[in-house]
């Protein structure tokens, strides 16, 4: 039974904050993402969370290379990742990112950014490494055939 007299009680703790759950290194992951490795530099949603799920693991990413220089996406499925619709969101707030025609765009605030980010060249080192190799390789194309059968029946 429960005791009426009983009492839940917290304490705040501080905590680390893994850095892939922080809205500023996703947003700059997603700005790389567009000046690295997108067409026109411009992406839609689902190819953003593609190159997300890459970024995690050296595996995923050596999925993707070879995808790019066969051009042919052999992924069955990837991971949406909330931290990444939220950096987004952070993105459009503070007007680094623009939406054009249900894609992404970095603004010229965002290029600003951007430019100060390149500058160091240790941040982010392994993403740019791995974005510059793919290059603009993996098409929005290539993403809608990988998830064509993806919608419920």
């Amino acid at each position: 039974m429960i005791n009426k007299s009983t009492r839940l009680r917290f304490n705040r703790r501080p905590l680390p904050v893994f850095p892939e759950h922080r809205p500023l290194y996703k947003i700059s992951q997603v700005l790389l993402i567009l000046y690295l490795a997108s067409r026109g530099g411009r992406s839609k949603l689902p190819r953003l969370h593609l190159l997300n799920w890459a970024l995690k693991s050296n595996e995923r990413r050596q999925q993707l290379v070879v995808a790019a220089k066969s051009k042919n996406l052999n992924v069955s499925a990837w991971g949406f990742d909330p931290s990444l619709a939220i950096a987004i969101r952070f993105a459009l707030a503070e007007g680094l990112l623009y939406e054009d025609s249900a894609a992404y765009r970095i603004s010229e605030l965002g290029e600003v950014f951007l430019q100060e980010l390149l500058k160091n060249e240790g941040l982010l080192a392994s993403e740019r490494s791995f974005l510059f190799e793919i290059g603009k390789n993996i098409t929005e194309r290539m993403v809608d055939d990988a998830s064509s059968g993806w919608e419920a029946e």
